[in-house]
């Protein structure tokens, strides 16, 4: 399958809100009046560094309006606490949401930012007792901060694991609830190097999370869509990516060009099944 997209546009698509929404999403800014389908998601919705996202493909392979409200950096609490989002989504003919790790939200262990899920905030006392010789006040984000108590001892870490897989299952089912029955999970499993290695620390992105979790919200779904994706450092796929060399860190464990591709064609053949 080929892509086209009529009308190239600038790749720095300016960012735009709806309604009242405090959530920076993919521009430009789409029509709600015709059916459509809702992407909700994170930064690889988002689509940084690429010109063309796996959503802006599969609104030009399907000819139906793709409404991107891909947020850098959001997880299931940016979505699940802005109400425009939510009722874009279950307006929608079809809503797709991308799996987001279970680091990146508030629970009873640590808050992090509304907004910014991936930005650590405070650790509770619960956490400070499980890791007493910790200063939490060095962290800035979750990630860091859950891979340096993972180093610390695996042992402890492993309730912080099941804490954060309760949480996060909770959230999702409300997420989907609230969204309604017309919605598809989407899966993009990142690939490890080294194949048959078991992953070390954390695991891969989207963190935390498993294919038994997933089971468990199929029924609210509507079914899971999965795709196995790699960062554009890792695979090669950095040409055709937009950014200067500051970002290039961060570009390499983005998802690049013919990855937004990968994934807008399983999508488009899942979702031509159902619309």
């Amino acid at each position: 399958m080929s892509f086209e997209v009529s009308g190239a546009r600038a790749l720095a698509d300016i960012p735009c809100r709806y309604g009242t929404s405090r959530l920076l999403v993919r521009g430009p800014r789409k029509s709600l009046r015709d059916p459509y389908i809702a992407f909700l998601g994170s930064s690889d919705t988002y689509g940084s560094f690429v010109m063309n996202p796996f959503v802006a493909l599969t609104e030009s392979e399907l000819g139906m309006t793709c409404v991107n409200l891909g947020c850098a950096n959001a997880g299931v609490d940016a979505l699940l606490n802005d109400p425009d989002v939510i009722e874009i989504a279950a307006s929608a003919r079809l809503a797709v949401v991308q799996v987001s790790g279970a680091q990146n939200m508030s629970n009873a262990l640590y808050r992090v930012h509304p907004r910014r899920n991936d930005r650590f905030l405070s650790a509770s006392p619960t956490l400070r007792a499980i890791y007493p010789e910790v200063d939490f006040m060095e962290f800035h984000f979750n990630k860091h901060m859950l891979t340096t108590l993972h180093g610390l001892s695996a042992d402890r870490f492993r309730a912080i694991r099941q804490e954060l897989q309760k949480t996060w299952l909770a959230r999702m089912r409300l997420l989907l609830d609230r969204i309604g029955p017309q919605t598809r999970l989407l899966w993009l499993r990142h690939d490890l190097p080294g194949a048959g290695i078991p992953p070390l620390g954390l695991g891969s992105d989207p963190l935390m999370v498993t294919g038994s979790m997933l089971d468990e919200l199929t029924e609210i779904s509507g079914g899971v869509i999965e795709v196995s994706v790699s960062p554009a450092g890792q695979s090669g796929d950095l040409d055709g990516m937009f950014f200067g060399p500051l970002q290039a860190p961060i570009a390499e464990l983005s998802l690049g060009p013919r990855t937004h591709e990968a994934i807008a064609c399983q999508v488009v053949s899942e979702l031509r099944t159902v619309l």
